[in-house]
């Protein structure tokens, strides 16, 4: 029976203690660090995707168990089985109870793989045809993953070649000190300009000089070799 004892006995039985020091390590969950106190028990990503199919008829009062849990691949495989349930939903009623709840316990989404698996396919997709004054605010946020959150919505919008709210997000934080707001801003400016290089250089040419030197190098990652070492030669350093 595909229940919340059996989920968690999965769970289990999938980690390995080896890696989830690895893991540790990499998403910083050390003291002061992004993800201080972050608890990985060692189970790989594709093994979490296939088991939230399985375990996808899990009640929102089992998911909110598990986005409260300490353990990162608990938190996880709750927002894969909300990214799954959402594009499988056929109403505008069961997408709106599935956000209510992605958004109500969105503190569980503390760590930038959360974010960056779960935001573009979930909020974004629902901000696509409505008001999107919450990423204004998320991108105020002190909270870090509230600016991420932010900022990855948009790649739902950017691959419908709508780039309005991505360019005016990414003003908003040209300022943010956090190398990975950083990194993730420059990302959507990339995207963009996978799609419309011409909008993206415009964005540059107003602002290169002053973005975070990662914020540049993440968007320009794709230019000619000559185009990408002249911005980086008129980048002021901070």
């Amino acid at each position: 029976m595909k229940d919340f004892l059996s989920l968690k006995k999965d769970l289990s039985k999938e980690g390995k203690p080896s890696q989830a020091t690895a893991l540790q390590r990499f998403f910083k969950t050390g003291p002061g660090q992004y993800g201080e106190g972050d608890i990985f028990i060692g189970i790989k990503v594709p093994v979490l995707r296939t088991l939230s199919k399985q375990y996808s008829t899990l009640p929102l009062n089992d998911l909110k168990k598990l986005i409260h849990s300490k353990i990162h691949e608990e938190r996880m495989i709750a927002l894969f089985i909300l990214r799954h349930n959402f594009e499988k939903s056929k109403t505008e009623i069961e997408r709106k109870k599935i956000i209510d709840f992605y958004l109500k316990y969105r503190k569980g989404i503390n760590n930038w793989d959360l974010v960056d698996t779960s935001v573009p396919y979930i909020l974004g997709p629902w901000l696509k045809d409505k008001d999107r004054s919450i990423l204004y605010k998320f991108a105020r946020s002190k909270n870090l993953w509230e600016r991420r959150i932010a900022v990855l919505a948009t790649f739902h919008f950017i691959k419908n070649n709508d780039y309005k709210d991505a360019l005016a997000l990414a003003e908003i934080l040209l300022n943010d000190t956090h190398d990975l707001l950083h990194k993730a801003v420059g990302w959507m400016l990339r995207e963009i300009g996978k799609r419309d290089l011409s909008a993206e250089e415009q964005f540059l040419k107003k602002h290169a000089s002053q973005m975070p030197r990662t914020m540049l190098r993440y968007a320009i990652e794709k230019f000619q070799e000559e185009k990408r070492k002249g911005y980086l030669r008129c980048h002021s350093p901070a």
